[in-house]
């Protein structure tokens, strides 16, 4: 039987407002399934893997809806747990020239936040997988869902998994008593075999500060040297990572971002061109575009990380055209954009 790739993570409800307008403005918004780790999830299975999406929604008409919505993707959601009162979500107004997107979650005490050690069968879970995908998310929603994501990581580690982590860094989730981003995100990292982040999530989970590239163009050359030593102590940070990736993107305005990504592969850097993206639809979930891309490419050409990190900074740039949270973009358009 041909193993997938497991992701684990909250599933929300996101909210807009019809095009630019305030959230103030609106008398219509607009709703979709979203969430990084289904997000991942999704993208995966457009790109043709087996992927199985694991998390705890509630067992009413909205829980329901979001199940169809991964089946029809092609996502394995039989582990998912049915329980709690409400799916979470969260208000997302869309920037607008040089006024910047705004977030409102709304996931306190949602069916993801009690989630809890015991509630996931993990051994017969990861019996049908080859890799484990989580992210800092899970350690920042509440304490029970990161004892739940600990236990799913020393599982993933003791059948010998690959693990694959995104810091995903949301200032605004770290809210519960005794809540501390560095700690738990620091201590998922310890886990893993590939790690992503952009500059400002590298920054926080290390305690290094970031090399700025606020001024990235496309011609741009960026300082290797610097970006060899900084990849060095995060290694020496993760000893355990053979693979780390960090984006980088300059947001010149809402629809005009450069985008593009370093890769370090057993102790090689390797990078990409940088992208100059001049007409973007939805910036959200650009990550999680970076992230699956990245994990399929390595599965597909595990010898060529120059191709898969080609591959992976391509699906982020396609990304910003599609409306929603997921990438629907293809292998197929991915190469031929390469």
């Amino acid at each position: 039987m041909e193993k997938s790739i497991v992701t684990f993570g909250e599933i929300l409800m996101r909210w807009s407002p019809l095009g630019a307008l305030r959230m103030g403005q609106s008398d219509v918004w607009e709703g979709q399934f979203g969430g990084s780790e289904a997000n991942v999830a999704v993208s995966l299975a457009v790109l043709g893997e087996k992927v199985g999406y694991v998390s705890r929604i509630p067992a009413n008409a909205v829980g329901n809806a979001c199940l169809h919505m991964l089946r029809c993707k092609g996502i394995d959601v039989s582990d998912i747990v049915r329980g709690g009162e409400r799916l979470g979500g969260y208000y997302f107004e869309h920037a607008a020239d040089l006024r910047k997107s705004l977030v409102v979650y709304d996931r306190q005490g949602s069916s993801f936040y009690s989630a809890a050690p015991g509630m996931f069968p993990w051994k017969d879970i990861f019996s049908r997988a080859h890799t484990f995908h989580c992210s800092g998310i899970t350690g920042a929603v509440s304490q029970s869902a990161a004892d739940a994501t600990f236990e799913a990581l020393d599982t993933a580690r003791e059948m010998g998994l690959r693990i694959t982590c995104d810091i995903n860094y949301r200032k605004n989730l770290w809210k519960y008593e005794g809540a501390n981003a560095h700690d738990t995100t620091h201590r998922m990292m310890q886990y893993s075999d590939f790690i992503f982040g952009d500059q400002d999530e590298w920054e926080m989970a290390t305690g290094m500060k970031k090399i700025s590239e606020e001024h990235m163009m496309a011609d741009s050359e960026l300082d290797m040297e610097a970006y060899g030593r900084y990849f060095d102590e995060m290694h020496r940070q993760f000893p355990h990572c053979s693979e780390m990736m960090l984006g980088l993107r300059n947001q010149l305005s809402t629809n005009h971002h450069t985008l593009t990504a370093l890769l370090w592969f057993k102790g090689k850097i390797y990078k990409s061109k940088i992208y100059d993206i001049t007409h973007i639809v939805d910036s959200v979930g650009v990550g999680d575009a970076f992230v699956a891309a990245y994990l399929h490419a390595s599965r597909k050409w595990p010898e060529n990380p120059q191709l898969c990190l080609d591959f992976s900074i391509a699906a982020a740039m396609m990304k910003n055209s599609i409306v929603g949270d997921a990438n629907l973009v293809t292998e197929e358009e991915i190469l031929e954009i390469l």
